[in-house]
């Protein structure tokens, strides 16, 4: 007697992680997923484990969420996954203020926000 489950997003050879709650602004963020996309996943993580981008490591640990969803879940092969989407929304703001010259404030935006990673087994003849 519980809830209906929902049909699946996404189709049969597919795999879904989504990190929430970056703390980061989603465009610095966006320039990480563009680095990533459409790779084979062995590729897209060893490029974000030489990253320089601090959110690097957060997007690892998604990518590596994704592929364990795919292996264990669904049953797909490992070695024959790509990132076919990773895609990257707006969280909440924190407004922060600092005090400025003459009685005025300024105001400090701190934004979140959040990547969704598809990885996607590929067919044997590509």
């Amino acid at each position: 007697m519980g809830k209906k489950s929902f049909p699946r997003s996404e189709k049969d050879n597919e795999a879904k992680a989504v990190v929430r709650s970056l703390r980061i602004s989603p465009q610095k963020l966006n320039l990480v997923a563009q680095s990533i996309r459409g790779k084979n996943v062995q590729v897209a993580l060893r490029e974000l484990e030489f990253s320089r981008k601090r959110i690097s490591i957060a997007v690892k640990a998604g990518l590596e969420s994704a592929i364990a969803n795919a292996e264990n879940n669904h049953q797909l092969d490992v070695d024959r996954l790509i990132v076919s989407e990773a895609t990257v929304g707006k969280g909440m703001v924190m407004k922060r203020w600092r005090p400025r010259a003459r009685g005025r404030m300024a105001r400090i935006l701190k934004p979140f926000s959040s990547i969704t990673l598809v990885v996607r087994e590929q067919e044997e003849g590509l």
